[in-house]
């Protein structure tokens, strides 16, 4: 019993930061040859809500897919999240054209935003925002994997609750930490940062400071997070029909 109060008092904790090095070493992929699967209401407390093909976006999927460990580690992290809380799924294995998409999309509208930046400095915030659609194993996009989940903090009824930002914001309040260094500007947002993190990272995934909102497990950009020498996940092509996974191969 104390264990569980333990467990449940630590996902209240604050998010610390990050001052571990990142590997700087090439990273192998030892592809695990794990099924990608689809979340569809399995778990009474794992939502799915599809953002980008609710956005209309081409080639978006319907239904959000992720490898199998993945949604396990899912399961693990709703074991310390209070019942009265669940996790709703934005995004997770996402087709390269998506991503293509989004690359586009995200630098036309830092190019607005910032109209001051040069070519160089708008390719550079992008990134800051969305991977760089690449294949190369040494900059394999992470949600090409079925590694990667985008995913908010829910009422028991699946309603996304205040984080503090929109998905995908472009923002300096869409870094995990934000409301860290200033609580008092939105105290809710803090704690419910702190409860998804806190069971996210307990269950075995990596945030990616800039945002909150994305978490890995088993892929490159998690292996060099917690400094791992390989990595279990590499990239998945599918074949994409109906804006669902008809078939996928591992490259």
């Amino acid at each position: 019993m104390i264990g569980v109060m333990h467990i449940k008092k630590s996902v209240f904790h604050p998010i610390t930061a990050n001052n571990a090095s990142f590997l700087s070493s090439k990273i192998a992929v030892g592809e695990s040859f794990e099924p990608l699967i689809k979340i569809e209401g399995q778990h009474p407390r794992i939502f799915a809500k599809p953002i980008y093909h609710q956005q209309k976006i081409p080639n978006s999927l319907q239904v959000i897919y992720v490898r199998e460990g993945v949604y396990e580690r899912l399961q693990e992290a709703l074991s310390v999240l209070p019942k009265i809380y669940s996790l709703v799924l934005y995004d997770g294995y996402r087709p390269f054209q998506v991503q293509q998409y989004l690359f586009t999309h995200f630098a036309q509208e830092v190019a607005q935003r910032f109209p001051h930046l040069s070519e160089q400095e708008i390719d550079s915030e992008t990134r800051r925002y969305v991977a760089f659609p690449s294949l190369d194993c040494a900059h394999l996009v992470p949600h090409l994997t079925g590694g990667a989940v985008d995913i908010t903090l829910g009422d028991i009824n699946g309603h996304a609750l205040n984080l503090g930002t929109a998905f995908d914001e472009i923002s300096a309040k869409s870094t995990t930490r934000y409301f860290e260094q200033f609580p008092n500007e939105n105290h809710k947002a803090c704690t419910y940062r702190r409860l998804l993190y806190n069971c996210m990272t307990m269950a075995g995934f990596t945030n990616y400071s800039e945002e909150w909102w994305h978490y890995d497990y088993n892929n490159i950009a998690w292996a060099r997070r917690v400094q791992a020498q390989s990595a279990s996940y590499g990239a998945v092509q599918a074949v994409i029909h109906n804006h669902y996974v008809k078939e996928f191969n591992f490259i």
